[in-house]
């Protein structure tokens, strides 16, 4: 009988509301209703949460003296009523499939508080939101204020992707157990499946970090999602060579179902078009066509989703013919990284009976989808292109910009370096008004409060923001990484190991913070190797030179060693309490550029070894004017004539004339901004730091320097250095519009300098607009139009007629 009082409580209206005042629950009961399946594991989820955060097992049942946590479906609660009071539960306003409502009540003069589920995943995320708002620590759990919302999902997917294998970052180290973790953790801020790599695609077959086969444990992963009632999806990816050939169709239909036979259900079946896969669209369709019969064969309700992803403008235009056909085996189409048809032109093109999902990258900062904008270059030779990487106000503008074109989402990662935006997108799934603030007090309160205290939890969600911050503008000019720093290490004073978020936040603080007092160091250290060149002609290329590797082989002050040695410290705590594989050498990891950030922490931020290089080769020259002369030129590099107008392309501040497009809040995708990068080289003998960073343009979009109030008596010389990546695609340069000065110019060696004319007539009123570009229509990942240096070199002048 107090059992149904209690429910009669819940689903009446809130007629005794709770004051508004903080409501302690360290010792409540849970009263759940009775329940099975992925609603008991999502009761079980909430017991054991509460229970490692606090130290407190909250009893069940209903006869407890305390604060009361009533759990259940809302159309359960109506009928376990007195049926004189079963007309007073009424659905709340606006709750939907997977929505939840939660309620607080005083009761007897104790608080009650009151999830209900409108289905098994509502009950869950309403257990979530509860979660997510109690402040946590041992011996305590309070609520700040009375709960007293309802809520419904805007996306129907919010998901996330998980490769267990080698190139992954992180997961290749996990265990069933830990997975699990990872998908409540999801589960709490509100993700409602997982996205799985298919065992075989763009990587090894094995992890030499694997505690288990990879077939063993994807399995494991989708009875994991199966007990709590989420979905498991595939991410099947078709490799084979050429699927014009019928032996090869046969093989790959033959290994789909050997393996989708083992799944005890698949949601969706998600095949990309490319990256990886290069298959042709008018082969690739007759191919889903006869994989969408093998899955539903065994899985009858199964989705089937198709990316466009590198396709050329050609493959494109096949596609959209191919859907023009309608096929009704085909779901839906999902749209990532390496699309060169922005996500607006292909809603537009794909016929209104498919949805569009987004597939963001939501874990690089720069050969990416969605690149860092104007990172300086000592963040991206340091740090690398899979960093540990929270971005609230990025992600914030990617998510609103395409929002309203897509119905649901799942985020491409490669491990835990992007938990924070894996939180941030799963929140923003259920309201794309969801201030990120506040989605980081959550993320603060419950993954960090209970080992800083929850005392400091706001604090520490505000440094994520300041962590983002830091990447903000010139290094050297950004006090306030230094700030960012001290206020972590104020916070960690007594913090026991063990909480892996926590300990990635605090090294990617010291990280910044080393990466500045480095660049200071470094551009100091050759600032004064430059200036004794300088003294060459007084004082002899030889002793010049001394001075000049004296200042140069300067070392890092002690603050920078004990910041180095805390990261190799923070590296090990991370690889072991969650498997983050910071080091090739030392962890595992598949490559540097895969988190391995570790591994660049001696990486030179200046030309110390280049100009060693030089030094070697001018010291052996035959007289001393050639070498004087030759030092001329290294001090002299930037204006190696009066009046030169130079460019620094890789770095945002040293590009004057570039012209930077519509920027980042209006093309989240730099479809149409310049874009500042490094090669996947560091700075060394033969590579200058001005040759290892670029400036590039994606796809068909010219990469453009604007010069103006040139002097129009003058002839002009150019002189160009093409770096980057290993591209050899032929670029074309136009001046003005119309002026052709290069034409299908294919770069021999890499680094490549080019010096030429520029015409009198493309400068005769004083303006000169420079544009690079690729051949067009191409596909793939757009980039490749990639330019490191340009001079613009005044010559003698030139009389009027």
């Amino acid at each position: 009988m107090r059992l149904l009082l209690l429910i009669a409580l819940l689903c009446l209206s809130p007629l005794l509301p709770a004051k508004a005042q903080s409501l302690d629950l360290t010792h409540a009961t849970l009263v759940a209703l009775p329940a099975s399946g992925p609603e008991q594991a999502a009761v079980t989820l909430l017991l054991e949460e509460v229970a490692k955060r606090t130290g407190i097992a909250w009893e069940q049942g209903d006869q407890g003296a305390g604060p009361l946590v009533v759990v259940g479906q809302g159309t359960q609660m109506g009928a376990l009523l007195p049926a004189d009071l079963r007309s007073a539960w009424t659905a709340p306003v606006g709750w939907g499939r997977e929505g939840y409502a939660l309620r607080t009540f005083t009761y007897q003069g104790r608080p009650l508080i009151a999830i209900a589920g409108h289905d098994a995943r509502g009950v869950l995320y309403g257990i979530g939101h509860l979660l997510r708002s109690l402040a946590m620590e041992k011996g305590r759990a309070v609520l700040a204020a009375p709960l007293n919302v309802t809520a419904t999902p805007e996306k129907t997917l919010r998901s996330h992707q998980i490769g267990y294998r080698f190139k992954n970052n992180t997961y290749d180290a996990w265990t069933l157990a830990q997975f699990e973790q990872e998908i409540r953790d999801l589960a709490v801020f509100g993700s409602n499946a997982i996205q799985v790599i298919a065992p075989i695609s763009d990587d090894e077959k094995a992890s030499p970090l694997f505690p288990a086969p990879a077939d063993e444990t994807i399995i494991g992963i989708a009875g994991i999602l199966a007990k709590y009632g989420l979905d498991f999806d595939l991410y099947y990816p078709v490799i084979r060579a050429d699927y014009g050939d019928p032996a090869q169709v046969a093989a790959e239909l033959a290994d789909f179902e050997a393996l989708i036979q083992r799944f005890p259900a698949i949601h969706a079946l998600y095949v990309p078009g490319g990256d990886p896969g290069h298959t042709p669209p008018d082969h690739l369709f007759p191919l889903l066509e006869k994989l969408a019969a093998r899955l539903h064969r065994h899985h009858p309700n199964a989705e089937l989703w198709v990316s466009t992803q590198g396709f050329d403008q050609a493959g494109y235009e096949a596609f959209y013919r191919q859907l023009d056909r309608q096929p009704a085996w085909l779901t839906g189409i999902f749209i990532g990284p390496q699309s060169r048809d922005p996500m607006a032109v292909q809603r537009a093109r794909i016929p209104a009976r498919y949805p569009i999902q987004a597939y963001p990258d939501i874990g690089h900062t720069l050969h990416a989808q969605f690149p860092v904008a104007d990172w300086d270059p000592a963040f991206a030779l340091l740090e690398g292109r899979e960093p540990i990487s929270p971005r609230p106000a990025d992600m914030a503008l990617i998510y609103r910009h395409f929002q309203p074109l897509f119905t649901g989402f799942v985020t491409y990662s490669e491990g835990v370096t992007d938990d924070v935006n894996k939180m941030l997108w799963s929140q923003w799934g259920w309201s794309a008004t969801r201030d990120p603030v506040e989605i980081l007090r959550d993320y603060a309160r419950y993954f960090l409060g209970p080992a800083i205290g929850q005392q400091q939890a706001d604090r520490a969600a505000a440094l994520i923001q300041d962590m983002e911050r830091n990447w903000r503008g010139p290094i050297r000019q950004n006090a306030g990484i230094g700030a960012t720093l001290q206020g972590f290490q104020a916070l960690d004073h007594g913090v026991a190991p063990g909480n892996w978020r926590w300990e990635s936040l605090l090294y990617r603080a010291h990280y910044d913070a080393y990466a500045r007092r480095r660049s200071l160091a470094e551009t100091e250290r050759e600032a004064r190797a430059l200036d004794a060149l300088r003294q060459a002609p007084r004082l002899g290329a030889a002793t010049a030179m001394a001075d000049a590797r004296t200042a140069l082989a300067a070392v890092d002050d002690a603050e920078t060693g004990r910041l180095r040695n805390r990261l190799m410290e923070l590296a090990g705590r991370l690889y072991r309490h969650v498997g983050l594989q910071l080091s090739v050498r030392l962890y595992g990891a598949s490559n540097w550029e895969r988190g391995a950030n570790l591994d660049r922490i001696d990486t030179s931020l200046n030309n110390r070894l280049w100009l060693e290089k030089q030094f070697g080769m001018i010291a052996a020259l035959p007289d001393e004017a050639t070498r004087l002369q030759q030092l001329a030129v290294l001090v002299d590099w930037e204006q190696p004539v009066p009046g030169a107008l130079y460019d620094d392309l890789g770095d945002p501040a040293r590009s004057p004339h570039l012209v930077r497009g519509p920027g980042q809040a209006l093309d989240p995708q730099f479809f149409q901004t310049a874009i500042h990068s490094i090669a996947d080289v560091t700075p060394g003998p033969d590579w200058r730091l001005s040759w290892v960073t670029y400036g590039e343009t994606l796809y068909d979009s010219p990469l453009t320097l604007r010069y103006r109030d040139l002097d129009p008596a003058k002839s002009y010389r150019l002189r160009i250095t093409y770096a980057g990546e290993d591209y050899h695609l032929p670029i074309r340069l136009v001046a003005n519009g119309q002026i052709e000065i290069q034409r299908d110019f294919s770069r021999q060696k890499n680094p490549s300098i080019w010096e030429g004319t520029i015409p009198p007539a493309a400068i005769h009123k004083g303006q000169l607009t420079l544009q690079w570009f690729r051949p067009a229509g191409m596909g793939g990942s757009g980039r490749g139009k990639q330019v490191a240096e340009v001079w613009l070199l005044p010559m003698v002048s030139v009389e009027k007629n």
